[in-house]
């Protein structure tokens, strides 16, 4: 018989005891061989010193004269190709729509991308000193 496990555990915790019951005896012993792997690895990691990673810098191409939302928005991917664009899929498409669907200005609408993706950036690569401006130059 299985004893219940304590209500006391976090569900993380019952989770992986649960699973960890339903292992074979030498799928335990991997287990925890591989439990052990990862206490090792994260330990070795905080003991590192910590080296500030180098911010990658977007490379703005020019904006052409004549250029569609969908040049656009294939232009500011490529400039700022660091990015992690699920964060911006939702409001990007939201401004094609509002331009294709809406009849939203093309200039408003490409303006707008642009200061998503700037913005985006800065999220996702705060400046580390005061002399860092949106683009990821220098000021």
């Amino acid at each position: 018989m299985i004893t219940p496990l304590p209500a006391s555990l976090s569900k993380e915790k019952r989770q992986l005891l649960s699973l960890y019951r339903q292992l074979s005896h030498a799928g335990q012993q991997q287990l925890c061989a591989f439990a052990e792997f990862l206490v090792e690895r994260e330990g070795a990691q905080s003991a590192l010193p910590k080296v500030p990673a180098e911010v990658p810098t977007p490379q703005l191409l020019p904006r052409p004269e004549q250029e569609s939302v969908v040049g656009a928005i294939k232009r500011l991917t490529a400039s700022y190709a660091m990015l992690d664009r699920s964060q911006i899929l939702t409001e990007t498409s939201s401004l094609m729509t509002a331009h294709l669907v809406h009849g939203r200005e093309i200039e408003e609408v490409i303006n707008e991308l642009e200061q998503l993706f700037a913005k985006a950036y800065c999220q996702q690569f705060p400046p580390s000193d005061p002399t860092h401006n949106e683009t990821g130059g220098s000021v």
